[in-house]
C-alpha cells in the first residue's frame, strides 16, 4: 500500500468540483462542493450523536437506507441546522443536483456546515449547481476539499493505493474540521471514496469499526457538533471480486481505510481552532481496550493539559489529574508518563510520582509542532491513541465573534 495524490478523485470513476456560489460574502472562498461517481456506489455513513441534528443528516440517512449513493453535495458558510424548513432545503438541494446530473435524488448525500441557526438561502445553491456540475474533473478533489472548509486553515485530503484479490484499488478522502470536535461520532465532515467492490453491509461494518479507533478519538474543544458525519462511497470499478464477508480481502480494505482515516484525524487535530501543536496521547499497559481509550481521551480533552502544552510547560501533574477523574479503573501508583517530540523524549513521572528531569530539555521537546504524551498504566496488553491540540488565546478570539 502506498500514499498517492488525487484525494477523493484518486479512485476510478470519481470526479469532483468546488465553487463559490454566494453563500459566503467573501468571493475568494469556495462554499459549495460536489463529489460524483460515474455509477451508483455502495454507501455507508455514521452521524453525530448530538440530539440536535442538521436536516441534511436526516435526509442523507433516508437516501442511503438502501445502501446506495452516487453523489455528495455539501455547502459551507451556513449550516442547515435548527431551521423550520431544513428538510425541504436539503431535499431541494438533492433534487436540483440530481436533475443536473441525470441521477435519482435518493442517490444524493447532502451535507451542510457553518453557522448554526441561520436560515440557509437555497437560491445561490440551486443557481450554482450548473457550474458545479460543469466543473467536475479528475483534478477537482482539491477544489472540493476547499469548498467544505469553515474555520479550517488547511485543506485536508489523502489517497492510498492498495491491492484486493489481485486487483489494484484506491481509497481517498477529504475532511473539514477545526472546532466543535469531540469524541462522540461523528465529529466533523469526512467524505471517502473508493473503487473497491464491497457490499453495503460490509462497507457499513468497516466504517463503524474503524471510527471507534479514529474519529471517535479526536477532540479539539469538548463540543460535539450538530451537522457532521462521515460518509464512504464504493463504486467497485477496480474490478475486484465483491467483498461480502470478513477475510483477507476485508482486512486489506480495513487497512487502507484506517490509513486514510488516521491521516485525516491527525490533520483535523493539528488544525484545531487557534492551535499551534498537534497532541497525540498513546496509552499502553491497560487491562482492556475500554480503559486505554478512556484514559487517552481524558488526557487529550483536559483544558489544563492543553494549555500547558501551548506554553511548553511539562506540567505532568495535569496528565495524572485527567487520568484520575477519567473514571477508568487504573492503579495510579503504576502510572508512568513521558513527553516525546522530534527533539527527543523525557520521562516526567514513574509509578505515579515525579522524577528528576531537566526543565530546559522538557521545554525544548514541548516547543515542537507535534507532541506525543506517552502514558503507561500497567502491564496489560491493550493500548489506545487519541488526538487533540493545544488550547491558545486564538481559540477564544475565533469563537468570541464567530457568528457576527
Amino acid at each position: 500500500m502506498k500514499i498517492i495524490s488525487g484525494g477523493v478523485c484518486a479512485a476510478k470513476g470519481f470526479t469532483a468540483s468546488g465553487i463559490h456560489c454566494g453563500i459566503r460574502k467573501n468571493r475568494t472562498k469556495k462554499d459549495l462542493a460536489l463529489i460524483y461517481s460515474d455509477k451508483p456506489a455502495s454507501a455507508a455513513a455514521v452521524y453525530t450523536t448530538n440530539l440536535v441534528k442538521g436536516a441534511p443528516l436526516t435526509v442523507t440517512k433516508d437516501h442511503i437506507s438502501d445502501g446506495i449513493a452516487q453523489a455528495v453535495i455539501c455547502n459551507s458558510g451556513n449550516a442547515n441546522t435548527c431551521n423550520a424548513n431544513g428538510i425541504e432545503v436539503a431535499e431541494k438541494m438533492s433534487e436540483a443536483l440530481a436533475n443536473a446530473l441525470g441521477i435519482k435524488a435518493n442517490d444524493v448525500v447532502v451535507a451542510s456546515t457553518g453557522v448554526i441557526g441561520q436560515p440557509l438561502n437555497l437560491a445561490p445553491i440551486v443557481e450554482g449547481i450548473p457550474a458545479l456540475v460543469a466543473g467536475l474533473s479528475k483534478n477537482g478533489g482539491d477544489d472540493a476539499a476547499e469548498g467544505i472548509m469553515t474555520t479550517d486553515t488547511v485543506k485536508k485530503e489523502i489517497a492510498v493505493e492498495f491491492t484486493v484479490g489481485g486487483k489494484i484499488c484506491h481509497l481517498g478522502g477529504i475532511a473539514k474540521g477545526s472546532g466543535m470536535i469531540h469524541p462522540n461520532m461523528a465529529t466533523m465532515l469526512v467524505f471517502l471514496t473508493t473503487d473497491a467492490a464491497i457490499a453495503p453491509a460490509m462497507l457499513k461494518k468497516a466504517l463503524s469499526t474503524d471510527i471507534a479507533n479514529t474519529f471517535n478519538m479526536v477532540s479539539i474543544d469538548g463540543d460535539t457538533s450538530t451537522n457532521d458525519m462521515v460518509t464512504v462511497l464504493a463504486n467497485g470499478m477496480a474490478g475486484n471480486a465483491e467483498i461480502n464477508c470478513e477475510g483477507e480481502d476485508f482486512d486489506a480494505f480495513m487497512k487502507a481505510l484506517n490509513t486514510v482515516t488516521v491521516y485525516l484525524c491527525r490533520m483535523i487535530a493539528g488544525d484545531g481552532e487557534g492551535a499551534t501543536k498537534l497532541l497525540e496521547c498513546h496509552v499502553s499497559g491497560a487491562d482492556d481496550v475500554a480503559t486505554a481509550k478512556t484514559v487517552a481521551k481524558s488526557v487529550i480533552c483536559s483544558s489544563l493539559l492543553k494549555a500547558a502544552m501551548f506554553g511548553a510547560d511539562a506540567n505532568w501533574g495535569r496528565v495524572l489529574c485527567a487520568i484520575g477523574y477519567s473514571g477508568a479503573d487504573v492503579d495510579v501508583n503504576r502510572v508512568d508518563v513521558s513527553f516525546r517530540s522530534a527533539k527527543g523524549e523525557i520521562a516526567v513521572c514513574k509509578d505515579g510520582a515525579g522524577v528528576d528531569f531537566s526543565e530546559e530539555k522538557a521545554k525544548e521537546i514541548l516547543l515542537e509542532k507535534e507532541i506525543e504524551i506517552l502514558v503507561s498504566v500497567g502491564n496489560g496488553a491493550f493500548d489506545a491513541t487519541a488526538w487533540g491540540c493545544d488550547l491558545t488565546y486564538d481559540y477564544v478570539k475565533i469563537n468570541g465573534d464567530y457568528r457576527t
